[in-house]
């Protein structure tokens, strides 16, 4: 199993070899290696897997030789827990429960909720809790606030929004920030908000796609993890246009966790550093 050494920073000269030169003295062995420049934010981003485990001042030896502001984190192949959010479409949902079950992503998926019931007998069969939180004769924030005190008790490294279909209050986005995973139904830009694929159908489109991104403030405007489309035609009606786009969307949400579950996910402002 690797160690995954992430590092993230203000630019500087020297780096790469500041950090390989002390894994070097420190006789580990990096396995694969990943980084990148935002030269005009003038932000480095790495990623580092090492065969062995370092030694417990080696984060703090390094924190020491790189620019101040430095987030370095150790990363020991521990699952990353995750709670998901759901109204009543089960495809999202169930792909990320059905890739926990063959564990082919490296997540804990500690609960589902929904406000609705609908989805509950699938959850229940790969034997993860549900819990109903309605929104019925609650404000916005109100909901957002029952939601949010159960999502602590479980205290999650990400939320995954598996079509949950609730407009997140700023409050709530806030209490969480950058650690909520969205899948929206478009290739966002385009088709921002409520019934993309008639939107898509109405502009006589000849691809669809799905976005999954980070929520920010903005409806469907945070930070791009990843994008998919296909192709349709002329001849596919709004509804098809959904059905094929449920695939798509399940295809992109899944992958989105599995970056975010390999560490290999930086968001760069309003922008995502991703390495694939």
């Amino acid at each position: 199993m690797s160690i995954v050494l992430t590092a993230e920073c203000p630019d500087d000269v020297g780096l790469i070899a500041k950090i390989t030169g002390l894994c070097f003295e420190h006789q580990l062995n990096i396995t694969r290696n990943q980084e990148f420049v935002d030269k005009e934010g003038q932000r480095f981003f790495m990623r580092t897997e090492l065969s062995s485990e370092p030694a417990p001042h080696f984060l703090h030896e390094l924190e020491r030789r790189l620019p101040a502001g430095s987030k370095l984190t150790l990363h020991r192949g521990e699952k990353t827990k995750a709670v998901l959010l759901a109204t009543k479409e089960a495809h999202c949902l169930g792909g990320v429960l059905l890739k926990q079950f063959e564990q082919a992503m490296n997540i804990e998926i500690l609960a589902v909720i929904a406000n609705y019931p609908d989805l509950e007998p699938l959850v229940s069969g790969f034997g993860v809790p549900f819990h109903v939180v309605s929104h019925e004769g609650l404000s916005r924030a109100a909901h957002d606030q029952l939601v949010g005190d159960l999502i602590t008790q479980y205290n999650p490294d990400i939320i995954g929004l598996a079509k949950y279909m609730r407009i997140l209050s700023p409050e709530f986005v806030a209490r969480f920030s950058n650690r909520i995973i969205n899948i929206h139904h478009s290739f966002l830009p385009a088709f921002i908000g409520a019934r993309p694929y008639h939107q898509a159908f109405t502009r006589g489109v000849k691809i669809i796609g799905a976005t999954a991104h980070f929520v920010n403030d903005e409806l469907d405007e945070g930070p791009i993890i990843l994008q998919d489309v296909t192709q349709v035609t002329h001849a596919d009606s709004a509804e098809e246009m959904a059905k094929i786009g449920r695939d798509i969307e399940k295809t992109v949400f899944c992958k989105a966790l599995h970056l975010a579950c390999e560490q290999k996910l930086f968001i760069n402002g309003n922008k995502t550093v991703v390495f694939a």
